[in-house]
């Protein structure tokens, strides 16, 4: 049954005017509100790989570092008990001279960050201020 038989059907209507309304008064609220970070780059100036060999090479500590966690000062195997037991072994390493000898880690690259730090520290403990990393160059 049809009880609207001479009624046409009106067409709904969607009025766009009150949604823009809305879209710029979100619009003019985000960009008053929205803040603009700018992120300071980092300048570093690389040193270059072309310098000279010093004159004077200063006393060296060798300390390896094996991939298992031993580590070997000057071709000795070395506990590590903790980092005061294994200062005292760099400073009886370095033998009784004043100067600041210089602490070369020999890291294998499958040694645990842990035991490279674990030197790091002792040397800091033992006053060496001069600690430098053995890389392995790769032929052409």
């Amino acid at each position: 049954m049809n009880f609207r038989k001479g009624r046409d059907r009106e067409e709904p209507e969607i009025n766009f005017i009150p949604l823009i309304d809305v879209i710029l008064v979100i619009l003019i609220f985000v960009m008053a509100t929205t803040t603009y970070s700018k992120f300071a780059e980092l300048k570093i100036n690389l040193p270059n790989a072309d310098a000279e060999a010093a004159a004077d090479q200063p006393k060296t500590i060798q300390v390896a570092v094996t991939a298992n966690g031993q580590y070997v000062i000057n071709g000795k195997p070395a506990a590590f008990v903790s980092a005061e037991a294994f200062a005292v072994e760099l400073r009886n390493a370095a033998g009784s001279d004043d100067a600041d000898p210089m602490v070369v880690v020999n890291a294998d690259a499958q040694a645990t960050h842990q035991s490279v730090v674990n030197v790091m520290e002792a040397a800091r403990i033992a006053n060496y201020s001069k600690l430098t990393f053995a890389t392995q160059t790769q032929a052409k």
